[in-house]
């Protein structure tokens, strides 16, 4: 009953966690690119930057981007805000039901490290209090006005973090942190800078002020880093159906390859829309992205030993270590159903799921979770030569 709950209340958190992170990414995307497309008017008005007209769902829109603020504040004052907190809130309460409460399963890999479950938390909360402070002093110092080198710079850092992570949790566990740190620094731009900034702003026009410029600038810059960081975390946010990615011996590289293939996409997008065409960005990413499928290709099994028996052989490797948590009725402690929905009793099922054996437990070595089961380097060549050999059923 307590892991029936538990699987709901993740449920819950992942949904919620999906919802309004829809929202926080539909708003960033669509205020960037309004800084993007807004222009001059062809006739000026006082203290205004530019307009942009749209068309949407059968209506006309003008929008009115001003140089710092009104003459005045008008009645109603639209803020966005909560749809950033809600979403890291849920994230992190995610993180502590999948990660941290299934640590044995989710977090550590002693394959890769043999840590307790309070390291290992540690570990994961350190890592995302340090990289906000990190970010933070970083987009603080004098290399803000100097944003390639400080991109170049947070980039090397987060790569360094992802090769730290990959050799002290398990490589699910990895990725899913390099993604919560990044949400952490989002989160926290919203939080820390970008919102009380705009509040500086409006209480000083509440008091009849003239509003400082300089917190609307440092909350553009930080807007502009959220923009950036989006599609590396959505990547994140589903890499976890990928294992050809974390699962590689180069893990930590594969994950900093796909971050810069969105980043360049995000890059091209924003040029885009200030009418500045690139013709190589598109490009770049595509061939990007292709070397990097290149480089995790499966790696083909050369062992010519004697044919494997499956009545004899696979079947019992099967029934040892991967029946406990695919089955009807799971028999691994915790487990209340068949992991993924894949059944793995019958040879038929594991004829069927051959590809996804190949795939996870040979090739990624990612299966069984945290080798719970602790399949042995011999029983996954086993299998990787009988599904080269065709998967026969005996």
């Amino acid at each position: 009953m307590i892991a029936h709950v538990q699987e709901w209340l993740e449920l819950a958190a992942r949904w919620f966690h999906v919802v309004v992170g829809a929202a926080w990414i539909g708003t960033s995307f669509y205020f960037n690119w309004l800084n993007n497309n807004v222009r001059e008017m062809e006739t000026p008005e006082d203290g205004v930057k530019g307009d942009l007209w749209s068309v949407h769902g059968g209506a006309f829109y003008r929008v009115v981007k001003y140089q710092v603020a009104p003459a005045q504040l008008p009645k109603t004052l639209h803020w966005f805000k909560y749809e950033a907190y809600f979403t890291w809130i849920s994230g992190v309460c995610l993180l502590f039901l999948v990660y941290y409460l299934g640590a044995d399963g989710f977090l550590i890999d002693n394959e890769v490290a043999e840590i307790s479950k309070g390291t290992a938390v540690g570990i994961g909360v350190g890592a995302l209090v340090g990289g906000w402070i990190f970010y933070d002093l970083l987009c603080k110092s004098p290399l803000r006005q100097r944003p390639l080198v400080l991109g170049g710079l947070g980039f090397t850092v987060a790569c360094a973090a992802a090769y730290g992570l990959c050799q002290v949790l398990s490589a699910r566990a990895a990725y899913i942190h390099i993604g919560a740190i990044l949400g952490t620094c989002m989160a926290g731009n919203v939080f820390f800078v970008i919102i009380p900034g705009q509040r500086k702003m409006v209480d000083a026009m509440i008091r009849g002020d003239e509003p400082d410029p300089e917190p609307g600038r440092a909350g553009s810059l930080r807007s502009l880093h959220n923009n950036y960081l989006t599609l590396p975390v959505l990547f994140i946010m589903v890499s976890s159906h990928y294992p050809m990615t974390y699962g590689h011996g180069w893990n930590w590289a594969i994950l900093a390859g796909i971050a810069l293939v969105g980043a360049l996409v995000r890059h091209w997008f924003n040029l885009h829309g200030l009418g500045r065409m690139n013709q190589w960005l598109l490009p770049a990413a595509a061939l990007g992205f292709l070397g990097l499928a290149f480089v995790t290709r499966p790696v083909a099994v050369t062992d010519t030993g004697p044919a494997v028996s499956f009545s004899k052989e696979i079947h019992p490797i099967i029934h040892l270590r991967c029946t406990p948590c695919h089955a009807e009725a799971p028999t691994f402690e915790g487990i209340v159903g068949p992991q993924g929905g894949v059944l793995l009793e019958t040879p038929a099922q594991i004829k069927g799921q051959a590809a996804s054996i190949n795939k996870n437990a040979v090739q990624s070595k990612y299966m069984p979770l945290g080798n719970l089961t602790q399949i042995t380097p011999e029983e996954r060549a086993l299998l990787g030569r009988w599904i080269q050999a065709g998967a026969a059923i005996d």
